[in-house]
């Protein structure tokens, strides 16, 4: 079975989001008690999306609902859980109040209450934000780079996610965008959708409006994978003229100068990777692993791959930097979040994508069409 949430972490979240609803209900009740039941029922309700949240977590329940009503009992349910956590902090200060001077007393006051709404008005935020997209340029120095290679120009497109919280219409948008880059090559990939139901034909139909000197190649992600949507896309775009390289290799000649670009599917994390990839490496080009799953750029680089490009993480999608460090939920998955990272001769590159997943919501790591330069070192 597979899951969009690891298990432990998603059932952690349950619990914790449980066990601060109920210490939140007690402390409400002495404060409220007359307001008895309408607090019971308020419990019942909460705990019944915060369950839902978890159990749609799951394909086979999944299932079970349309997509409209699954997407947003899960997203419902992640707000639900980040406005009880900071309810719960702002509870904490606000008891104890009474222990402060006087005349700092206002101020924990207004602390607790912000504690409280910051969650909400994060939210608000981040879903006005989430749907404005960036094109973020991005140099890639490749040591020896034919100079027939020198400055190519090559726009991704990954994590779209077209669903209840993107629109064709705003997808639309960002294709114009990678057509207005005039790239000499274009990549896709994966995450076409977020699950079975949502409009895959529509985003196929907007893929087959991109346009590039080289044409569209890519690969699939997870999602194609719990959509059971693999064949169909493959398929499907290849009548449109786009290519998913599931495992296949496609050498493109640019001037005097050949790349290598070899794809593979949805690599799960904390697997073994690219099992046979090595295979698909061809001596004396430049060799450009396209993967969903960041993760394999080690394994990747030491085949022979001098660049893997990769998507997945949504550049955390939430994200809040502290100390000049970057805290986001992506971290606990991969030390490759987003941007361009470099071991040795070989670097990958990680985009924050377009869409999102969970809540509707981007902050600090707002969503991007990519266009990645290359360049001699």
């Amino acid at each position: 079975m597979l899951f969009r949430l690891h298990f432990f972490p998603g059932l952690c979240l349950l619990l914790i989001g449980l066990a601060i609803q109920y210490g939140v209900i007690r402390w409400l009740l002495r404060r409220y008690p007359e307001q008895r039941i309408a607090l019971i029922l308020a419990t019942i309700v909460s705990s019944v999306v915060l369950i839902l949240g978890y159990l749609l977590e799951f394909q086979r329940v999944q299932w079970h609902f349309p997509v409209l009503w699954s997407t947003w009992l899960e997203c419902a349910s992640l707000v639900e859980t980040m406005c009880l956590i900071g309810a719960a902090f702002g509870l904490l200060i606000w008891r104890q109040v009474h222990t402060f001077e006087p005349s700092r007393r206002a101020f924990f006051r207004a602390a607790g209450a912000g504690m409280c709404l910051a969650p909400v008005a994060g939210t608000i935020f981040g879903i006005v934000k989430r749907n404005q997209f960036q094109l973020n340029e991005v140099r890639v120095p490749i040591p020896n780079l034919p100079k027939d290679l020198d400055g190519m120009r090559i726009v991704q497109l990954t994590d779209i996610h077209l669903s209840p919280f993107l629109s064709e219409r705003e997808f639309a948008g960002a294709v114009d965008m990678a057509n207005e880059t005039r790239a000499h090559l274009t990549l896709v990939t994966g995450d076409l959708i977020t699950r079975r139901g949502d409009p895959l034909d529509a985003c196929l139909r907007q893929l087959a409006r991109l346009r590039s000197e080289a044409g569209v190649i890519g690969c699939l992600g997870n999602h194609e994978v719990y959509a059971r949507a693999e064949n169909y896309v493959t398929t499907e775009a290849r009548r449109m003229g786009i290519e998913f390289l599931r495992f296949e290799a496609k050498v493109l000649q640019f001037g005097g100068a050949r790349i290598n670009f070899a794809g593979v599917d949805y690599q799960k994390m904390h697997s073994a990777y690219l099992v046979g990839a090595e295979r698909m490496v061809v001596p004396g080009v430049l060799n450009v692993l396209l993967s969903h799953n960041p993760d394999v750029f080690r394994v990747a680089a030491a085949q022979g791959y001098d660049l893997t490009i990769a998507g997945h993480t949504h550049g955390g999608q939430v994200n809040v930097e502290i100390l000049h460090e970057d805290l986001n939920v992506a971290r606990y998955f991969t030390r490759y979040v987003r941007g361009l990272y470099r071991e040795g001769q070989s670097s990958v590159y990680v985009s924050s994508g377009i869409g999102t997943i969970g809540v509707p919501v981007r902050l600090g790591a707002p969503a991007e069409i990519s266009l990645l330069r290359l360049c001699a070192t």
